[in-house]
């Protein structure tokens, strides 16, 4: 099986931050709640608040959209486009897993467009925008990963980003995803030690 990040991964760009701005232009209430994403924000960079909890003051916008359901999937009928061609042209199989940190109530409708049957991701109220878990990030993912498939080989792993080594340590093979090249792990690392 072969494992996948999602934003900037598979995705052009950052869904939760694609989705928080379409509601933004289609869901004028949602103004009222920017003030307070700025402030948890601004207590995670002053390391006062954890990843989860900023991202959960941010997702409070959700209780600010109406049928938060709807609205995911008119997202989804201009937004799925992003999509990088080569995922769907060269590697895409049935049994292709996807693990992200962006909010599982978002990427469900896009894994199901695609054909692609497990998705793993965090676990937040579509409602309310209050986990019900934590973040799935980092070794997060490894846990959740191995929740569900115990020790099931992983034959190749795709991210952006080295917070997920923990998970590119599990596979037989890894790449860093960059626009759409795609680079061996190992050879990133390097690259990135060097500067």
């Amino acid at each position: 099986m072969n494992v996948y990040d999602f934003d900037q991964t598979i995705y052009h760009g950052d869904s939760t931050v694609d989705f928080y701005f379409y509601c933004l232009r289609h869901k004028p209430l949602m103004l009222r709640t920017v003030p307070g994403t700025i402030g948890g924000f601004a207590l995670y960079g002053a390391k006062l608040w954890d990843k989860t909890k900023a991202k959960q003051q941010m997702y409070r916008f959700l209780t600010a959209i109406g049928d938060s359901e709807q609205v995911v999937q008119e997202f989804w009928r201009t937004h799925i486009r992003n999509i990088k061609p080569w995922y769907i042209e060269k590697t895409w199989r049935e049994d292709d897993v996807i693990i992200s940190a962006s909010p599982e109530f978002l990427l469900k409708p896009a894994c199901e467009q695609l054909g692609i049957k497990y998705l793993m991701a965090s676990r937040v109220d579509a409602h309310t925008g209050k986990y019900t878990g934590v973040n799935c990030w980092g070794e997060e993912k490894v846990r959740r990963f191995r929740e569900v498939f115990g020790d099931a080989q992983i034959e190749t792993f795709y991210s952006d980003s080295l917070s997920d080594t923990p998970l590119a340590r599990e596979a037989q093979t890894a790449w860093i995803v960059r626009g759409d090249e795609l680079i061996p792990w190992a050879e990133w690392e390097k690259r990135k030690k060097k500067k």
